[in-house]
């Protein structure tokens, strides 16, 4: 028997939204369906609750605060889409989105990850989400600025056709007296504007794609683990002491193309504004899919490697009820972060896990076995399905195929 509410038809059915975050639940159920078969009610369950995050952010902040996720498990033998209808539905709502194995994860005092990384590794995902939308809003202006780099290592200017060297530096002419160019040094001039105009034209045609050019990148800096524990970023500490080292690479006009892009991007965009948004939608809005739950259920007083399970469950709750994570980027809250837990709880139960941990996921829903039908169906109607993946892959080589 399913536990967990049963949503009505008019929570079903609501006007009609555009934007990715206002999606309703029919929309989202539509959207899962492209993609997943069957499984009507577990896609019914996670529609209305990712609905009501979007319904609390239209709130007044102090309602919005007393308003918490609930949490859901979802119990079923492996393959039946558990983990697909998590990671289809984080993409649809733009949400950020990391899937953890419980195995992984020990009591203090074991080996193994903190579950203290579960909301750094969110934090990560958020930040790097925030970053391409902006990257994409200066896409364009990124990519003029690089164009005009790519032309200058073809075919610079020549020395002086910018200005004077103090009106460079200060952003304009200055009235300095200068000889009058001759007449050989403004054929020169225009010789060069025409050539430039003419590899402009090239570089937007992509006939110059594949020829090499020699550009100078910033070395990766070193990364250093174990201090974010404590809220420290020592790479962006070391960073600032040391200076960038740089090196040159010899790539074509494409890598380098893509290479200053992303240079010019980066200069472009304020990188605080990012890890702000970035936490802030990690605490909103962000998704954790907690897999093999059912694998540390149980296992108070056991022996061996089951020695941690309720270590690990007891670890794992502060985090679920909510707590602040100590990041490089700050405090994280994860009070309203939604988990989505899954197992196939054939050797274990849900009521075998800690009492406080089966309070902090109030929605269990139980995902049905596949049938025949089921797999005939998953081979063919899914959107981008298995049939089609390989039909294009043949088709490749050549080979073309039918299935009857």
């Amino acid at each position: 028997m399913t536990e967990y509410t049963q949503y009505n038809e008019e929570q079903l059915a609501e006007p009609v939204k555009t934007d990715k975050g206002e999606l309703t639940p029919r929309q989202i159920v539509a959207e899962l369906d492209k993609h997943i078969v069957g499984q009507d009610e577990a896609k019914r369950c996670v529609a209305v609750v990712v609905r009501n995050r979007y319904r609390r952010r239209q709130l007044e902040q102090k309602l919005q605060d007393d308003i918490m996720p609930k949490n859901i498990i979802m119990i079923g033998p492996t393959g039946v889409g558990k983990t697909e209808i998590a990671r289809r539905l984080a993409r649809l709502v733009d949400a950020p989105f990391i899937k953890v194995e419980a195995t992984k994860f020990t009591e203090v005092g074991y080996v193994g990850r903190d579950v203290e990384s579960i909301i750094r590794d969110l934090v990560e995902t958020s930040i790097r989400l925030v970053k391409a939308e902006k990257v994409a809003e200066v896409e364009e202006q990124a990519a003029k600025a690089a164009e005009l780099r790519i032309l200058d290592m073809l075919q610079p200017l020549r020395r002086g056709s910018r200005g004077t060297a103090i009106g460079n530096i200060f952003g304009g002419p200055v009235n300095e007296p200068q000889e009058e160019p001759s007449d050989e040094s403004r054929a020169k001039d225009d010789e060069v504007r025409r050539r430039r105009v003419w590899l402009r034209d090239q570089l937007s045609r992509g006939n110059l794609d594949e020829q090499m050019v020699e550009i100078e990148v910033e070395e990766t800096a070193p990364q250093f683990t174990g201090a974010e524990t404590m809220g420290i970023d020592m790479s962006a500490i070391l960073g600032n002491i040391m200076p960038k080292k740089t090196k040159k690479r010899r790539v074509s006009i494409a890598e380098a193309r893509r290479i200053i892009t992303q240079e010019e991007a980066d200069k472009l965009i304020d990188d605080d504004e990012v890890n702000s948004l970035g936490v802030q939608r990690a605490e909103q809005s962000g998704i954790v899919f907690l897999d093999e739950l059912d694998k540390i259920a149980g296992g108070e007083g056991g022996h061996g490697p089951d020695v941690s399970r309720g270590g690990v469950q007891r670890d794992i709750l502060p985090i679920v009820e909510g707590c602040t994570v100590q990041t490089k980027y700050g405090p994280v809250k994860s009070d309203y972060v939604l988990f989505i837990a899954a197992g196939a709880f054939t050797m274990a139960k849900p009521s075998d896990l800690i009492p406080e941990l089966q309070g902090r996921f109030p929605i269990r829903v139980n995902l049905n076995n596949l049938t025949e039908q089921d797999l005939r169906r998953i081979l063919l109607e899914p959107e981008h399905s298995l049939i089609e993946q390989y039909l294009a892959l043949l088709s490749v080589d050549g080979v073309q195929a039918s299935f009857s």
